[in-house]
């Protein structure tokens, strides 16, 4: 009796282990098809989320424009509506802007009307700015469910993970984003992958999150980036998109 009961736990905790696998890990697809790099090493896309946020993404708007690199932007549909202006901004620019819900919230444990209403005010904030159809997602978290990324098709959006993390959300140095990011490009490249580089403009709290090792980082990184492409997540389909 005791070893079933054992079996059965040891499979529940298995059966927990592979659904948070799933629903989290970044690289995972068993949930359904995301962006997650491209299939040359070389190739690198800067992604930036929680934006926009004053004044650091019009700080990375200058380090990206001096190195002309165009970068991704997962915008914050409560923030875009706060400051139209600096979205404004980053389309100009050439940068390319996704959406990243309107508050915030980790999708994995939201109704399914709650998903739909976050995308779909999302998209509607970005479109009254931008003038223009979203056609990117990035959850918040990277946490979804089959349903969640189902409604993204539904609303043409198209999901994007990432394979490279700098870990920049809280206080650190630019030193140490560099180094974490740097760790993730190391394993794409032994995968033979492209580096999808998960950064953070602004912060979920509101506007005004000190986001300046973010930018410092990244100027250090393009400093460095003798032979690398960047390019914007739109050049990887979902069929070439590798895990990394």
């Amino acid at each position: 009796m005791l070893a079933t009961i054992a079996t059965a736990g040891a499979a529940v905790t298995l059966a927990a282990g592979g659904y948070a696998y799933a629903a989290m890990w970044p690289t995972s697809q068993i949930f359904g098809k995301a962006i997650i790099g491209g299939g040359d090493p070389n190739e690198f896309a800067l992604t930036y989320d929680d934006g926009p946020n004053d004044p650091y993404t019009q700080q990375l708007l200058d380090v990206l424009a001096r190195n002309n690199v165009h970068a991704t932007f997962f915008l914050i549909g409560r923030f875009v509506r706060q400051r139209p202006d600096i979205a404004r901004s980053i389309r100009a620019a050439g940068h390319l802007v996704g959406n990243h819900t309107t508050t915030h919230p980790v999708l994995l444990f939201q109704s399914p009307k709650r998903v739909r209403d976050e995308l779909t005010a999302c998209n509607a904030a970005i479109e009254d700015a931008l003038g223009e159809p979203v056609r990117y997602f990035r959850p918040p978290h990277g946490a979804r469910r089959p349903d969640v990324l189902r409604t993204a098709r539904e609303l043409g959006l198209t999901p994007v993970l990432w394979n490279a993390m700098g870990y920049d959300w809280k206080p650190t140095t630019a030193g140490q984003v560099l180094a974490n990011l740097q760790k993730g490009i190391r394993r794409n490249r032994r995968n033979g992958a492209g580096s999808n580089l998960l950064l953070h403009d602004g912060g979920q709290a509101g506007i005004g999150q000190d986001r300046s090792h973010s930018v410092a980082a990244t100027a250090q990184l393009l400093s460095e980036s003798s032979g690398i492409r960047y390019v914007t997540v739109d050049a990887w389909s979902l069929s070439s998109g590798s895990g990394g």
